[in-house]
């Protein structure tokens, strides 16, 4: 069960930024909170983040893909919103569980008092007992560095998911007005509120429309918070006229309306902040002029300004089971951008639904069959990332097996990994029955099994998650030489399932070696009831690895994912095999 963060002490320094939406949800939120964290970082400010999910989910552990995006995972464990995924990428730190606030978590915590008597008889209602809940739990995370020092950050950067108004949200408005009245008499200079809205372009003339903003931020200063900058995202830049306005109606000053316009890609924004010099605006509301600086984006900037100019595209077979949301694969989507860009390519991800290249297919949707195999054969690398259930799993062994015998590269992902086990199996091995016990559990060879330690009754936060050490059995292999050859590397994992030890010996002498291993080896040397395989790679094949572990979730702008890179690599030919350099590539061959 959840439980709250222990009490850390409070540091005097210590200030918020409040990041609040209207009008509509999806507008950006958490980019927004990104870019301003990368700005404040590039001040001289140390930074942290809170993400508030209103739902009672008490984490996004078991949530559809569908439902809500992509599962994000953090070192220690935690199921997240993807928004953390961004916070982390952005501004480059190390979140925890406790980083994700949801209504799940606050009430858990509160009824867990309740029943222990802590609240001594008292009734215990909305206010003040779970605003008071949420108010301590904000002030014991913002006090818990997340970038390796031992200080507190000096800025907290909140995010209240949904929009303003939502019946959901209510609880955590009035904590979040509390706790910038609670601040004291100086309150104002330890709290900013940031108001994302919406500026609408009706018509053939495209006329901007600031009414919805204005009834939003109605809204929101009747349940008692007033913006101190409005962040207006539209299509097109906002004109003067337009931002006189919203100033007059909004009552915010012309010089603290930030645009965040339609950019060619996300790492713009920041630079559209700094131009528009929000931080000056943040740090003045902050009082923070003694401690910034003026913010140093070279690095941002040059990163940005070069993908924008990028001439050539690499194509990327993206087989999954959730392709109608790409959101679903959002940190894989951002690790093909990271390791194309640090190969001088933009990713072109050619989205296919397992589905469709199943046999079924070819009689019920024979048009959707042969598009998914077209798009799949003129693609130059394919992935599998994960997934859980028994959909489209026939389509991703296809796919696998048109990979290795095709040798086209080739880079699994957790239940992508276990997919190019069970296609060996079948196809070399000849174990035409191979299967997943997750998929049938009375297969007579069940290559791949179930995790004697997870629970097979609860769902949420059972599985192995966070941060696992994997150490490599064979220095020389492709992997270990992609990472720049250490004895071990560290990655997130989130899966129930493992690649059953009794058929480990029989796919090596077939050609899939199973490089990698759990705990010094003792779960790949060890009794086969607790061994099982981290990393394989097949001989023979330019570049055919599988992973159980989350590469995706580690991977930075500024620092891709190996793994990732090594598919880019081998797919556009640039993939060396004697030498690795300091960022842990192979060297690309001459």
């Amino acid at each position: 069960m959840s439980s709250p963060p222990g009490e850390q002490p409070l540091a005097a320094a210590t200030k918020y930024v409040l990041i609040t939406g209207g009008v509509v949800s999806g507008l950006g939120k958490g980019v927004t909170a990104s870019s301003v964290g990368v700005v404040l970082k590039a001040c001289g400010l140390r930074v942290t983040c809170i993400k508030i999910d209103p739902y009672l989910n008490t984490d996004a552990g078991t949530m559809s893909p569908f439902e809500h995006g992509e599962v994000f995972v953090l070192d220690d464990g935690g199921e997240v919103d993807l928004d953390l995924g961004n916070y982390e990428r952005f501004i480059d730190v190390t979140l925890t569980r406790d980083n994700n606030i949801t209504t799940g978590k606050i009430y858990q915590s509160v009824i867990e008092k309740e029943r222990k008597g802590d609240y001594l008889g008292k009734t215990v209602q909305v206010v003040p007992h779970v605003t008071d809940e949420i108010k301590q739990w904000i002030r014991s995370v913002s006090s818990v560095p997340v970038d390796g020092q031992t200080r507190p950050a000096d800025v907290c950067v909140i995010e209240l998911g949904g929009t303003v108004g939502d019946i959901e949200s209510m609880p955590f408005i009035e904590a979040l007005r509390q706790l910038s009245f609670s601040l004291g008499i100086t309150g104002k200079e330890n709290f900013c509120l940031i108001h994302v809205s919406l500026v609408l372009a009706l018509g053939v003339v495209g006329e901007q429309k600031t009414k919805p903003t204005q009834h939003s931020v109605r809204e929101l200063r009747a349940l008692g918070l007033t913006p101190d900058l409005l962040a207006c995202r539209s299509a097109q830049p906002l004109i003067g006229s337009v931002k006189e306005k919203l100033s007059q109606f909004c009552h915010v000053p012309v010089e603290n309306i930030l645009n965040i316009h339609d950019v060619p890609n996300l790492w713009h924004v920041p630079l559209i902040l700094r131009n528009q010099k929000a931080h000056e605006a943040i740090i003045k509301q902050l009082n923070l002029a003694g401690s910034a600086g003026r913010p140093e984006l070279r690095d941002w900037t040059k990163m940005a300004e070069s993908y924008d100019n990028l001439k050539n595209s690499v194509k990327i077979a993206l087989v999954g089971k959730y392709t109608n949301l790409t959101d679903s694969y959002l940190s894989v989507v951002k690790a093909l951008l990271h390791a194309s860009v640090a190969c001088s390519l933009k990713p072109s991800i050619q989205w296919i639904a397992a589905s469709d290249l199943e046999d079924a297919t070819a009689i019920n949707a024979p048009d959707a069959h042969a598009e998914a195999w077209e798009t799949l054969k003129g693609s130059a690398c394919v992935l599998i990332p994960g997934g859980f259930g028994d959909r489209g799993i026939s389509g991703m062994i296809l796919a696998a097996k048109y990979a290795r015998e095709n040798k086209v590269p080739y880079l699994g992902i957790c239940l992508g990994m276990q997919i190019s086990v069970i296609e060996m199996s079948r196809h070399v091995l000849g174990l035409g029955d191979a299967d997943s016990e997750e998929f049938n559990k009375d297969a007579p060879d069940r290559v791949v099994m179930y995790m004697p330690e997870v629970s097979k009754t609860h769902m949420g936060n059972t599985m192995r998650l966070g941060c696992r050490r994997t150490f490599f059995r064979k220095p020389d292999c492709l992997t270990s030489k992609l990472y720049g050859c250490p004895p071990h590397v560290d990655e997130r994992h989130r899966h129930r399932y493992e690649v059953n030890p009794s058929f480990v010996p029989m796919l090596e002498n077939a050609g899939l070696h199973f490089v990698g291993c759990d705990e010094s080896g003792k779960r790949m040397e060890a009794e086969p009831a607790c061994t099982y395989g981290q990393i394989v790679e097949l001989q023979d094949h330019p570049f055919y690895v599988g992973v159980q572990f989350h590469p995706e979730f580690k991977s930075r702008p500024r620092r891709p994912s190996p793994p990732f890179t090594g598919l880019i690599m081998a797919a556009t030919k640039q993939l060396g095999t004697n030498s690795s350099n300091s960022n842990g590539y192979i060297g690309a061959s001459e």
